[in-house]
């Protein structure tokens, strides 16, 4: 009995052991983490700079050390990805194509200014790279995509499904002609159409959208994730926006690195054999890389590419006693020396009356010295070209307006102007706010038509610069960078100042107070014959009386819920009869 028991013991004990062991191993297969690393609006910036971020080669170091630890991983980019600099723009965006081919990247998205060399260029771009670009929304004439809509990635036997999304924005923030053909629809409803197509073949939903954040665009990646349920991460751009841990909204997380490759993004997923149980967004800062080496295969890519445009790109044009004002933060809230530069250029060229480019399109500063061919097409990589065309007072009024209504706050389209001053008055109702506008010293004329040089994005109605759109062009010019080109060797040396060619009045307390009574309604310039300032002891039918109209109509024209209520130094918009 004592041996059969000790048989039946000894059995016991081996098949304890084996049921321990198999189940450390079930919990360890279990259990498994993948990292997903992401960059978004790098606009070039491949290399190192006091402007820029940490560059290429040591986000290609980085995710190396990382993959050694953990081989389970994916890199992905949010677009605006091949344009910016001239390391791009001179190939266009062969170069970068290069280099994230070089670093690994599985997938990204198409930014807006992805498509700054023409749909057909990107299609280009995209057969020349390692991974896919995707961008489910943008369509052609017949109904198909133009870029890949989505893909199926296995990391360690869990299926990622990821798909793209562009900013419908890009139907205006790019030239027309770069988009012609294509159609931007609506992200919501593409975004609604690939998770249905998705959940059967995918165990987690990622998406890459060039959507943003900022909350003036009519679509952004919250109202995406609000509207479409079963995203689980949403990797963002567009916005430059900053998300030190993400974003939960619902279920989904946002991340998105900022801008210019100052932040490496980094998400953490951890799963329960194929579920997703958590997910941790982080951000690698440059602060942090700054001890990180650069990967010398990155390194050489971007070396070999730099020699082959060294000899064009190095030729001094002239010289610049002073820095050249090109930061974004001050080219699209106000006026600066170097967009004062850029339209003094135009009009010499052109011998336009007025000159108008948009502070969005300036893109560095240049510090004192000498001024290479480099430095003028980092500032204006976009290769735009001039354009005249004849507009009215009305028009040229109407883009001030446009261009100046986020004032004080930053917008692409803020208009930097040469022959030509005005002035912003916060204490105005938005699309009334620009006075004081003078033409070569003399007040603007509405009805006068004036010859007006401004550069083909804008021509053709880029940045919501509708009012230019339909007038002709009457000549067209070389390029922007090459037009400063010529007007530094013109010169030889400058030194140009803020003039007060844009001024901004700041809202006063009074206007704070008054700013408490319902808005007025913005009228087109086109519409109005004259603005009226309300005086102590007015009423609104006796106004209407002195320009021959019904109260009702000026009260409608100027959005007046209560139109009994009109205070002393309100501005009324009066509308044509």
């Amino acid at each position: 009995m004592k041996k059969v028991t000790g048989i039946i013991l000894s059995v016991l004990m081996v098949f304890t052991l084996c049921f321990q062991i198999a189940t450390v191993d079930v919990h360890a297969a279990a259990e498994k983490e993948i990292v997903l690393f992401h960059t978004n609006d790098t606009h070039a910036r491949v290399e190192e700079g006091k402007y820029a971020g940490m560059g290429f080669a040591k986000i290609a170091t980085y995710i190396k050390e990382q993959k050694a630890k953990n081989p389970n991983m994916l890199v992905v980019d949010a677009g605006d990805t091949f344009h910016g600099q001239t390391i791009a723009t001179l190939v266009k965006g062969e170069s970068i194509v290069k280099i994230m081919n070089q670093i690994g990247y599985d997938a990204m998205a198409a930014g807006n200014h992805d498509f700054d060399y023409g749909k057909d260029r990107l299609v280009e771009l995209a057969g020349m790279t390692n991974f896919p670009v995707l961008a489910s929304n943008v369509k052609k004439e017949d109904g198909t995509s133009l870029l890949k809509d989505y893909i199926i990635k296995e990391v360690d036997g869990v299926k990622f499904g990821i798909f793209g999304l562009s900013t419908p924005e890009t139907a205006y923030m790019t030239h027309p002609k770069n988009v012609e053909g294509i159609t931007f629809a609506d992200p919501i409803k593409e975004a609604k159409k690939m998770v249905e197509e998705l959940k059967g073949k995918a165990d987690v939903i990622v998406v890459l959208g060039h959507i943003g954040l900022d909350e003036s665009s009519k679509v952004t990646s919250e109202k995406i994730i609000k509207e479409v349920e079963g995203i689980d991460v949403f990797v963002d751009g567009h916005s430059h926006t900053t998300l030190e841990k993400g974003k939960l909204v619902g279920n989904t997380l946002i991340v998105s690195t900022g801008e210019y490759d100052k932040n490496l993004g980094k998400v953490t997923l951890k799963f329960a054999d194929t579920k997703l149980v958590s997910k941790e967004a982080s951000l690698l800062s440059k602060e942090e890389a700054a001890n990180i080496a650069e990967d010398q295969e990155v390194v050489k890519v971007v070396t070999d590419i730099k020699e082959s445009q060294k000899k064009v790109l190095s030729e001094v044009v002239g010289k610049t006693s002073v820095v050249l004002d090109g930061e974004r933060e001050h080219v699209r809230t106000g006026e600066t020396n170097l967009g004062n530069l850029i339209t003094d250029a135009m009009i010499d060229l052109t011998k336009a009356e007025v000159a108008i480019t948009n502070g969005g399109g300036i893109r560095a500063s240049i510090n004192k010295g000498e001024i290479t061919k480099e430095e003028i097409i980092t500032v204006l990589p976009f290769g735009n070209y001039i354009v005249t065309k004849n507009l009215t007072g009305k028009q040229i009024l109407a883009a001030l307006e446009h261009g100046t209504d986020s004032a004080p706050e930053p917008k692409g389209a803020y208009p930097h102007v040469a022959g030509m001053t005005y002035k912003v008055d916060a204490n105005k109702p938005a699309g009334n706010r620009v006075c004081d506008v003078m033409v070569n010293g003399k007040p603007l004329k509405l009805e006068r038509s004036y010859l007006v040089a401004t550069n083909d994005f804008m021509a053709a109605g880029g940045d919501n610069y509708t009012m230019f759109k339909d007038a002709p062009v009457l000549i067209e010019y070389s390029a922007l960078d090459e037009a400063l080109i010529a007007y530094m060797e013109k010169l030889g040396e400058v030194a140009p100042k803020k003039e007060g060619r844009s001024t901004f009045i700041a809202k006063t307390e009074a206007a704070k107070e008054e700013a408490k009574v319902p808005a007025t309604k913005i009228v087109a310039a086109k519409t109005a014959t004259a603005t009226y300032t309300v005086k102590s002891g007015d009423v609104l039918w006796k106004i209407a009386e002195k320009y021959k109209m019904t109260w009702e109509k000026l009260a409608e024209s100027n959005g007046l819920k209560n139109p009994n209520l009109i205070v002393t130094g309100q501005q009324l918009v009066v509308p044509a009869n």
